[in-house]
């Protein structure tokens, strides 16, 4: 039999009936557990799904090369619904899981006030009080939320014409086609900032974990909740200490250029 030893500076968690893991590493913090990550994604795929055949439906003189992704124009007409249906009961789902969370508080109105700020990026840090999630995400929630009951009460008319009536049917394809576009433009912003916007947030839902540096710059009030630390003294102290490496680093590389010259004390 053979037997493994868990390295020191990791832990191992399970969640979701046993069947998740997630390993956080020393100078990380769990973000999101398991079945968080499984309703995003599962999210993800039937939103995207309904998004791409219903492009396919809406202008196959442009899309028509979307069709044969989901067997033909027939097949991709058949399946749209329910890509919506599952969409809309997956983030039923989330909705539960995250309504706590997402709930608004003063400190969302004042971020939102110096949004402008945000967009810049003028300030390198958060402000203190931003908690788990910030109030530009908070409005990306409800956002969604609102997107997907219209897109849920929309399609329920298109997919039963016959008991909906023509006038209802006509309204729903309208609103139903901008509903769609507002959150497709919803969720280019939601790529963007969790990728190149601010590095890091992408393993928040893929590894579950993120750094304690990634905690302390967006997310202040939960690191200090998380850790019971406070997240600008550990900022500072992080900045000395690469400060320091820093110097380090180039005197050794001075040293190296004149091998005669001495370090400085500082």
């Amino acid at each position: 039999m053979t037997t493994s030893a868990q390295p020191y500076d990791e832990t191992i968690q399970r969640d979701f009936g046993g069947y998740g893991r997630t390993v956080i590493r020393e100078g990380e913090l769990l973000r999101h557990q398991t079945y968080t990550r499984f309703l995003h994604w599962t999210v993800a795929i039937f939103f995207f799904a309904a998004l791409l055949s219903g492009m396919a439906i809406y202008s196959p003189w442009t899309f028509r090369w979307l069709a044969p992704l989901f067997g033909g124009g027939a097949m991709t007409r058949f399946l749209h619904p329910w890509f919506g249906a599952g969409f809309v009961i997956a983030w039923f789902f989330q909705f539960l899981n995250w309504r706590r969370v997402m709930a608004w508080t003063d400190a969302d109105s004042k971020w939102l006030r110096e949004i402008d700020r945000y967009a810049k990026n003028e300030t390198r840090l958060e402000p203190e009080d931003v908690g788990f999630y910030n109030a530009g995400q908070k409005l990306q929630f409800w956002e969604i939320g609102l997107g997907s009951l219209v897109l849920l009460i929309t399609g329920v008319l298109m997919w039963f014409p016959e008991i909906s009536g023509r006038l209802a049917v006509a309204a729903s394809y309208v609103f139903h086609d901008i509903f769609a576009l507002i959150m497709l433009g919803g969720i280019f912003i939601h790529i963007y900032l969790s990728t190149v916007g601010q590095p890091g947030t992408l393993h928040a839902m893929t590894r579950g974990v993120v750094t304690r540096a990634w905690a302390w710059t967006h997310h202040p009030a939960w690191y200090r909740e998380a850790t019971g630390r406070d997240p600008r003294a550990d900022y500072e102290d992080a900045r000395r200490r690469l400060a320091k490496r820093a110097r380090a680093i180039e005197a050794l590389e001075q040293a190296e250029i004149d091998p005669d010259r001495r370090p400085t004390q500082s």
